[in-house]
């Protein structure tokens, strides 16, 4: 079985036939889901989500293009969604200097907030990191090389792993775990496959970012959970192993990191 570990299913591009492609998932070899907030607006619907579909996680957090929203009364909104089991992670937090949407000290004030609020309540953290490779890291070991967030297998993931083998490398060492897609299967991605080589199977997590981020085979359309087999065949070949053992092993990875 395969484990959507970051999905946005609660993105307008799926109000026309949510329901159908979430209940298609399960017959297809996808037997969970995360379903990760981004906005002050996702969060409800993140909820809603998990609530209505017995195989869909969510996670509560605000992504850094939106951090001007996080104020005293969305943080305790999370705080709140995180006491409930379905809600199994802080996220989708980090920095994103490409758009430069929100000013750089107030993402890496918000970030280390919200990191903050992960570690309090023993949650681990969906990590955006976008062209911010050396402020991400600084603030995630600032953060975590305190002594604060013993436990390795909870600690994180670093969505759609952009950084180099060397970074990765450190992540690994930190506990966290690398979030692996679409992107893989792309021509250009010659760094993320020497990644992939170079990591343990043991540090990986599927994922799709859907509806963005589609594979190769399906550059231009909507993404969805579906086609994470592409991803998982991607592995399989640079890694050499099968693709069951890819699903496996990916599967127990999420299952560590978030339950």
């Amino acid at each position: 079985m395969i484990f959507d570990t970051h999905a946005h299913y609660d993105d307008r591009a799926f109000d026309g036939d949510r329901d159908e492609i979430l209940m298609s998932l399960p017959p297809a070899g996808v037997g969970r889901v995360i379903d990760v907030g981004a906005s002050v607006r996702s969060l409800t619907a993140v909820r809603e989500l998990t609530a209505k579909y017995d195989f869909v996680y969510g996670a509560a957090g605000i992504h850094p293009d939106d951090v001007g929203d996080l104020t005293d009364e969305v943080v305790r909104t999370i705080r709140e969604m995180i006491e409930d089991p379905k809600i199994v992670a802080v996220g989708e937090i980090g920095l994103d200097y490409h758009w430069d949407v929100e000013p750089h000290d107030v993402q890496i004030s918000c970030f280390r907030r919200q990191i903050s609020l992960a570690l309090d309540c023993g949650k681990p953290i969906i990590v955006h990191s976008r062209t911010a490779a050396a402020d991400t890291m600084d603030v995630v070991r600032e953060m975590y090389g305190s002594g604060r967030g013993r436990d390795a297998a909870k600690k994180g993931v670093i969505h759609a792993y952009p950084g180099s083998l060397e970074q990765a490398k450190i992540y690994a060492e930190m506990g966290f775990f690398l979030g692996i897609g679409g992107v893989l299967t792309y021509r250009t991605s010659k760094k993320l496959k020497k990644v992939v080589a170079g990591m343990p199977l043991q540090t990986l997590l599927l994922e799709t970012d859907c509806p963005y981020l589609p594979p190769e085979s399906r550059r231009g359309e909507r993404n969805t959970s579906k086609n994470l087999p592409e991803v998982v065949r991607a592995i399989a070949e640079i890694k050499g192993v099968s693709e069951r053992e890819v699903e496996n092993v990916t599967w127990d990875n999420a299952m560590r990191l978030f339950f």
